[in-house]
C-alpha cells in the first residue's frame, strides 16, 4: 500500500501481485488491478520468482517493485527482471549478490577504506572458529555469510559457548539461507544500532537522507526506529554519513539502500555491518525528517531519471520516531497473535502518520510476518516527538487481537529511553524484564 500510493500520486498503473489469502485486502482493492500469483504458503506465491516476473510479463508491467520482504534481496529476481527487460526498482542482480554475502560485502567495505568490525574470513571448522576467537578475544558473534533480519547470529561470551555457537550458527545458515559458510567478529558490548538510509544512480553518484537509530531491539530484530540519531557526537555522525557515501558509490549502487553501522559507545567510533539493498521498514522516519519521499526517488531512479537531488537539497528537521505494531503477544514470548480485528480506531492529529494495511475487521493471516502497522511521529525535537508518540499510543484502539503496543508505551515512557540512554543489548537485558514484571494492562 505504500508503493502503490505514490505510484498513485505520479500517475502510475499499478498491478498487484498476491497470494490467495490476500486478494481481499485492502491493498488489493486500491490496485489498479491485482493478480492472484497462487496459494498463501509463501513458498508457492511470494517466494517463486519465476511466478512472479512471469505475472509481471504478462499483465504488461514495465517495472517491479518487490517490497520490504520475500524476494526483495534476493539477486534471482532482479536476474529475471533484466532477462525479461522489465525494470527492477532496485539494485542490479550483481550488486545485490555482492553485498547479500556478508563476507563480500565486508571485503567491499574495506576495499572503500570503510571502517569494519574486526573479524575473520571465512570459517569452516570448530578448530579454526576457537583459534580465531582466542586472537580477536571473547565476547564473539558467529555470522552466517548469507544471513539477515537477525538470522544465523550467535553470541560466545567464552571458549566453552563457542561450540554451541558454531553449530546452531551452522545449522540456522543451512536451514534459513541454504548455505552453511559462517564468520566471526568481535562482539562490541556497548552498541547503539545506526544506519544511513542512500540513493545511488548506478554511477557513482550517491546522496544520503541522514540515519536513523535502530538499537531498540529483541533478538537482532528492531522495535522502535529514530531520526536523526541524537546519541551520535557530530564528528562521528559525519564519519558515517561520509563512509556509507563512499561504500554505496564504490559498488556503483543503484536506487535505495541502507548501509548499516554499529557504534561503538565506549571508543565513540563506528563500524560497518552490512548493506541492505532494499526500501526499509523503517524509513518512513527518514521522509518525515527529510521531507523526501523515497519510494518516488526509487521509481524515479529506476525509470532512468537519475536522482533529481543534490545533497544540499536535504535537511534533516525536528526528529521522528516509528513503532512497529506487530500483531505478538509480548507477555507471552511475543507468541503470534492472528485473528481478526474487532476494534480499530487510530489515533489522528498533527505530526501523526500511519502507515498499515490492517483497519476494522481485517483477519490478520497466519502466514506472513506478524507486522500490522507502523505507527509514526514528528516533532520540531526528540522531547516533542516522544510526548507525541506517548499521546499517539494511548490514543489508539485496537482489540481482537494481542499487539506490541502496550509493549511500546511502556518502554516511551521508561526513564532510559526518555533519556537516550540505551544500547542494542537494553531492551532484553532491561527492558523486557521490566515490562514483564509491570502490571498488565
Amino acid at each position: 500500500m505504500r508503493i502503490l500510493r505514490t505510484a498513485h500520486r505520479l500517475g502510475i498503473e499499478t498491478v498487484l501481485g498476491v497470494s490467495a489469502a490476500d486478494r481481499e485486502t485492502l491493498g488489493a482493492k486500491m490496485a489498479g488491478r491485482v493478480v492472484v500469483l497462487g496459494p498463501a504458503p509463501s513458498k508457492f506465491s511470494y517466494l517463486n520468482a519465476n511466478l512472479v516476473v512471469h505475472a509481471a510479463k504478462a499483465t504488461g508491467c514495465d517495472a517491479l517493485h518487490p517490497g520490504y520482504g520475500f524476494l526483495s534481496e534476493k539477486a534471482e529476481l532482479a536476474q529475471l527482471c533484466e532477462g525479461e527487460g522489465i525494470a527492477f526498482v532496485g539494485p542490479r542482480a550483481a550488486t545485490i549478490a555482492a553485498l547479500g554475502d556478508k563476507l563480500s560485502a565486508r571485503a567491499i567495505a574495506a576495499a572503500a577504506g570503510v571502517p569494519i568490525v574486526p573479524g575473520t574470513d571465512c570459517i569452516e571448522t570448530l578448530q579454526a572458529a576457537r583459534a580465531a576467537a582466542s586472537q580477536l578475544g571473547y565476547p564473539v558473534v558467529m555470522k552466517a555469510s548469507a544471513g539477515g533480519g537477525g538470522r544465523g547470529m550467535f553470541k560466545a561470551t567464552c571458549a566453552e559457548d563457542l561450540t554451541a555457537s558454531f553449530d546452531r550458527a551452522s545449522l540456522e545458515a543451512e536451514s534459513a539461507f541454504g548455505d552453511r559458510r559462517l564468520y566471526m567478529e568481535r562482539f562490541v558490548e556497548r552498541a547503539r544500532h545506526v544506519e544511513v538510509q542512500v540513493v545511488g544512480d548506478g554511477e557513482g553518484n550517491v546522496v544520503h537522507f541522514g540515519e536513523r537509530d535502530c538499537s531498540v531491539q529483541r533478538r537482532y530484530q528492531k522495535l522502535i526506529e529514530e531520526a536523526p540519531a541524537t546519541a551520535l557526537p557530530g564528528h562521528v555522525r559525519d564519519k558515517l554519513h561520509a563512509a556509507a557515501v563512499r561504500l554505496i558509490a564504490e559498488a556503483r549502487y543503484r536506487n535505495a539502500g541502507t548501509v548499516e553501522f554499529l557504534y561503538d559507545v565506549d571508543r565513540e567510533d563506528v563500524y560497518f555491518i552490512e548493506v541492505n539493498s532494499r526500501i526499509q521498514v523503517e524509513h518512513p522516519v527518514s521522509e518525515e525528517v527529510t521531507g523526501h519521499d523515497l519510494i518516488a526517488c526509487q521509481l524515479r531512479v529506476a525509470g532512468g531519471e537519475g536522482l533529481g537531488l543534490t545533497q544540499s537539497d536535504i535537511q534533516v528537521r525536528g526528529h521522528a520516531i516509528e513503532v512497529r505494531i506487530n500483531a505478538e503477544d509480548p507477555r507471552a514470548g511475543f507468541a503470534p497473535s492472528p485473528g481478526r480485528i474487532t476494534r480499530w480506531a487510530p489515533p489522528v492529529g498533527p505530526g501523526i502518520r500511519l502507515d498499515t494495511h490492517a483497519g476494522q475487521d481485517y483477519l490478520v493471516p497466519p502466514y506472513y510476518d506478524s507486522m500490522i502497522g507502523k505507527l509514526i511521529v514528528h516533532g520540531a525535537t526528540r522531547a516533542e516527538a516522544l510526548s507525541r508518540l506517548q499521546a499517539a499510543i494511548a490514543g489508539f484502539t485496537l482489540e481482537g487481537v494481542r499487539h506490541t503496543l502496550p509493549l511500546a508505551a511502556f518502554i516511551a515512557g521508561h526513564a532510559d529511553f526518555q533519556a537516550n540512554r540505551f544500547t542494542t543489548r537494553w531492551l532484553e537485558d532491561t527492558g523486557l524484564p521490566a515490562f514483564a514484571a509491570s502490571p498488565a494492562a
